[in-house]
C-alpha cells in the first residue's frame, strides 16, 4: 500500500496539507496508525470559494457527457485501489476484513449506477392551454456540502459525491478524523481520476467540527447532506434554515427483527446474530431490537445467547475475529454503561462487556416495557434488546425499517399502509443502491 507520510486534503485538485497535524490510531490496540492534515475553517472556505467558482466558471454542470466519464473513472481508481482501502478500514476503523470488503464491493457500482444516470434528462412537458406549452427541467442546486461519518467512510461518502456530481453540482465534503488515512487514500484516488475539473469536487479532514459547521453556515453552500445522530441532525436542520438550504438527513435508527412461531430458526440465529455484530453495532441497520412470538420465544433466547456469546472479537486485520473493535475505547465504556443501566429496569440475558480498550463482546437484554431507554435509544454498539409478543398486530411497530421471519411479502405488504415503517423487507434488511432509502 502506498500513501504519503502525511494524509492530506484534496482542494481544488491538489492534495494540501494542514497547519494543524493529528494522530490517527488503532482501535485495536491504540498504536499510531500515521497522521492526517486536519482542516480547520480557512480551508473549508477555501474549498467552498473552488467549490463555488467550478460551479458558475465550468463546464461541469451543463456537460452531461464529462460527468458520466468522470464518474466512471472515479469508479476505476477506487477499484485499483481497493485492496488497500480493505486494508486501511480493518486497522483504522477496526471493521473485520469481510466487512471492509463489503464496503469496498458497493462504491464502484454506486458510481457507475450514477455515472449512467448522468446522461439521463428527465422533467415534465405539458400543453396548459391551446398554444401554451411549459416544461419543467430540475436543474443542479449548485454546491453541495457533505458531512461523512466514521463508520462506512469510503461508501457512504461516495454514496453522498456520486450522486452530486452525476446532477452536475459540485462538492465539498467533510471527512471524519476518525478514519483520517482511509480519507488519505480516497484524497489520492481523486487526484488520479482522469478529466476532473478543479474544484468540482473538494474533500477535507477533520477531528472536530468547525469545518462541518461552516458547512452549514456558508451562503455559498446550498444543500447539506449529512449521515449520523439525530440530535446532531436537528441542529443541522435548524441551522441550515438561515440561509433556506437543502437537506437530506439520514440518522440514527432502531432496526425491529421480528421473529413469528413458524420461522426456522436454523436459518435466523445466525442472521440476527449478525445484525448485532455487523460492524461491532455501529451502523444505522444494526439489529438491535428483536421481537419473538410468545411460542418460538424460548427457544430462540437460549440459541441466540449461545450463538452471540461465541463471536470471535479481535482486531480487524485478524482473519479469525468475527466481529472487530468499537471504534475507540470511550464508545466501549459508554456502551458498557448503558448495558450496567438498563440492568435495573431489564433482564440481562448475555452481559457482554468490555475486553480491554474498546473491545466490547455482544450483550443481549431482555426488557417487557418498549418505553425503556435501551430500546428507544440508539444504542450503536453490539447490544440487543429482545421482547415478546403475542399476535401479528403487535409485532410490526413503527420504526426506520424491519425485518420479518419466516419470509412473506403478503406480511409486508399488509403492513405497509398502516404503520411508519419508511423500509421493510423480508428475512435481510438490506438496501440496493437503485432503491431509495427511505419514505
Amino acid at each position: 500500500m502506498t500513501t504519503s507520510a502525511e494524509a492530506r486534503h484534496f482542494i481544488e485538485g491538489e492534495l494540501v496539507s494542514s497547519d494543524r497535524t493529528s494522530a490517527s490510531t488503532s482501535p485495536a490496540d491504540n498504536s499510531i496508525l500515521g497522521h492526517f492534515a486536519d482542516a480547520d475553517v480557512g480551508q473549508a472556505a477555501q474549498a467552498i470559494a473552488a467549490a463555488r467558482a467550478a460551479f458558475v466558471e465550468s463546464d461541469w454542470s451543463r456537460d452531461r457527457v464529462l460527468r458520466h466519464r468522470v464518474l466512471n473513472a472515479l469508479a476505476d481508481e477506487v477499484e485499483r485501489r481497493t485492496n488497500d482501502l480493505i486494508t486501511m478500514l480493518a486497522r483504522e476503523n477496526g471493521k473485520i476484513l469481510a466487512e471492509a470488503g463489503f464496503e469496498l464491493s458497493l462504491t464502484a457500482p454506486k458510481l457507475r449506477y450514477y455515472a449512467a444516470l448522468a446522461l439521463t434528462e428527465s422533467g415534465r412537458a405539458a400543453e396548459v392551454s391551446r398554444g401554451v406549452q411549459m416544461s419543467s427541467v430540475p436543474e443542479p442546486i449548485g454546491v453541495a456540502g457533505m458531512i461523512v461519518p466514521w463508520n462506512s467512510p469510503v461508501v457512504l461518502a461516495i454514496r453522498s459525491i456520486a450522486p452530486a456530481l452525476a446532477a452536475g453540482c459540485t462538492a465539498v465534503v467533510k471527512m471524519p478524523g476518525q478514519t483520517g488515512l482511509v480519507n488519505g487514500i480516497l484524497h489520492e484516488i481523486y487526484t488520479d481520476v482522469i478529466g476532473l475539473p478543479p474544484g468540482v469536487l473538494n474533500s477535507l479532514t477533520e477531528s472536530g467540527d468547525d469545518v462541518a459547521r461552516s458547512l452549514v453556515a456558508a451562503p455559498d453552500v446550498d444543500a447539506i447532506s449529512y449521515t449520523g445522530s439525530t440530535k446532531v441532525g436537528r441542529l443541522i436542520m435548524a441551522n441550515a434554515s438561515d440561509t433556506l438550504k437543502r437537506v437530506s438527513l439520514e440518522l440514527g435508527g432502531k432496526t425491529p427483527m421480528i421473529v413469528f412461531d413458524d420461522a426456522d430458526l436454523d436459518a435466523v440465529v445466525p442472521v440476527l446474530t449478525a445484525a448485532v455484530t455487523t460492524f461491532a453495532g455501529q451502523f444505522c441497520m444494526t439489529g438491535s431490537r428483536i421481537l419473538a412470538q410468545r411460542g418460538i420465544a424460548d427457544e430462540l433466547r437460549q440459541r441466540l445467547s449461545t450463538s452471540l456469546t461465541a463471536v470471535r472479537v479481535g482486531p480487524g486485520d485478524d482473519p479469525e475475529s468475527q466481529m472487530g473493535p468499537m471504534i475507540d475505547a470511550a464508545s466501549a465504556r459508554r456502551v458498557n454503561d448503558l448495558v450496567d443501566e438498563a440492568a435495573s429496569y431489564a433482564k440481562i440475558v448475555v452481559r457482554g462487556g468490555t475486553v480491554g480498550d474498546a473491545f466490547y463482546h455482544p450483550s443481549l437484554i431482555e426488557v417487557d416495557d418498549p418505553a425503556t431507554p435501551i430500546v428507544q435509544q440508539e444504542v450503536f454498539g453490539p447490544v440487543a434488546t429482545l421482547e415478546l409478543f403475542d399476535t401479528e398486530a403487535d409485532a410490526v411497530p413503527a420504526g426506520q425499517r424491519h425485518a420479518v421471519w419466516p419470509v412473506g411479502l403478503d406480511l409486508v405488504a399488509r403492513h405497509r399502509p398502516s404503520t411508519t415503517c419508511r423500509t421493510a423487507t423480508a428475512r435481510w434488511h438490506g438496501l440496493d443502491e437503485y432503491l431509495g432509502t427511505g419514505g
